[in-house]
């Protein structure tokens, strides 16, 4: 007779994953089933759905008091971070950059950038090109967002120079 051997043991430091739970493994499982086209088709379904509604409404009609409004604006009275956004998006759709720039100065500067960086990745899963991509890092994303928050500080800024960025 042979005698059984035991089967060897994981070590101490082995990662154990725990199985993935109903709600992971549906969108798992119906993500692989997805075409590879649909989520740029989403995006850009989104962005001209966005760009409808802000051409209907007409921002640049109302008053600061007019729905939708700014909720930071109407609770504290000075201009949020993306203030005037709505208004620069309707300038830009109009061919004004000037008067989009005047709303909201950093959103002008980002639309170029971000409507690459959807070519790149639509081309990439829809017909598996590679562009160029835009490559961030940490230090970039800093100094951006301290960028913006100037911005932001400035644009609340009464007196002149600053009275230009005022909304």
């Amino acid at each position: 007779m042979t005698a059984a051997v035991p089967p060897p043991s994981a070590p101490d430091y082995a990662l154990i994953y725990a199985e993935p739970d109903k709600v992971t493994q549906f969108f798992t499982s119906t993500g692989r089933r997805i075409p590879r086209w649909v989520g740029p088709a989403v995006v850009a379904g989104t962005c001209a759905a966005a760009c409808g509604y802000v051409l209907w409404a007409n921002p640049t009609d109302g008053g600061a008091g007019d729905l939708p409004g700014c909720l930071v604006r109407l609770t504290t009275g000075f201009d949020c971070p993306g203030c005037g956004g709505t208004r620069a998006a309707w300038y830009l759709m109009h061919g004004d950059i000037a008067a989009a720039a005047q709303h909201h100065m950093l959103f002008v500067f980002a639309v170029p950038f971000l409507i690459y960086a959807y070519i790149a990745w639509a081309a990439g899963a829809i017909f598996n090109k590679r562009l160029p991509q835009l490559r961030l890092s940490f230090r970039t994303i800093g100094i951006a967002l301290a960028v913006w928050a100037v911005f932001s500080v400035l644009r609340n800024l009464p007196f002149e120079p600053f009275s230009w960025f005022y909304v």
